[in-house]
């Protein structure tokens, strides 16, 4: 019998809210109270260092002055890699996973991950792939969907984040990933056309049970957003009136 997986479909979360959620279904995942869980969301503006933390910061381009006239906030994370952007319009999962007994294997947790991100991209008719010596998943020199996790006692937290509709201007504030001389891309730019979000979660849903060899046992949907106030709706049209 494949192992359970119940899908949260969250909404809008405060980045600091999602870490507290994350670590109590860790907890509780760890208890074995809980299925494996894979939590779908957006989060409201916001900058996030890794473990790298000197080199991640130093990464950040934009002044505070600047990040706090539009809005973005930042924050340390315990998860791997550098720094990253997550706004709205931009897919974040969180996959908390029991790797064991079978899954016990850090490398391959990272390219089944990118395999969903592959798979999603195919959905659409993006061909996306991975590059020797990076995590996540490329068309051709720009970066779709970023990775960045954490396992401890072989339970997973922390994840992927998937380009959708986001606005790539906000990507100008850092060097993405602390990778020197690639860009960012995302479905809507490469298709021309905005990609209703519930599709391509939907499409994530589909693909992560197949990658993971988990049965969906529920999808929890509709949840509240939790808005935070550097949230704007029209993403696009605040970064650019607050531009010089």
């Amino acid at each position: 019998m494949k192992p359970a997986l119940e899908v949260r479909r969250l909404g809008v979360v405060r980045y600091a809210d999602g870490l507290e959620l994350q670590q109590q279904l860790v907890d509780r995942r760890r208890a074995g109270e809980i299925p494996d869980q894979l939590l779908l969301l957006q989060h409201p503006h916001v900058l996030t260092v890794g473990v790298k933390k000197d080199s991640g910061l130093s990464n950040i381009v934009a002044t505070s002055d600047r990040l706090r006239a539009l809005g973005v906030d930042v924050h340390e994370t315990g998860r791997g890699g550098d720094v990253t952007y997550h706004g709205p319009g931009q897919i974040v999962g969180y996959p908390i996973l029991d790797l064991r007994p079978d899954r016990c294997d850090v490398h391959r947790y990272v390219r089944d991950l990118e395999d969903v991100m592959i798979r999603v991209s195919a959905d659409f008719g993006i061909e996306a792939t991975r590059v020797p010596g990076l995590t996540g998943v490329w068309v051709r020199a720009e970066k779709l969907g970023a990775i960045g996790v954490r396992i401890a006692r072989w339970v997973t937290s922390h994840g992927f984040a998937f380009n959708v509709n986001v606005d790539l201007e906000y990507f100008k504030l850092i060097v993405p990933c602390g990778i020197q001389g690639r860009g960012v891309t995302s479905l809507e730019q490469l298709l021309g056309r905005v990609v209703p979000l519930e599709v391509v979660e939907s499409s994530f849903i589909n693909h992560f049970a197949g990658v993971f060899e988990r049965e969906l046992r529920q999808e929890v949907v509709g949840s509240p957003p939790v808005v935070g106030p550097g949230f704007r709706l029209h993403a696009r049209s605040a970064l650019r009136r607050d531009s010089p």
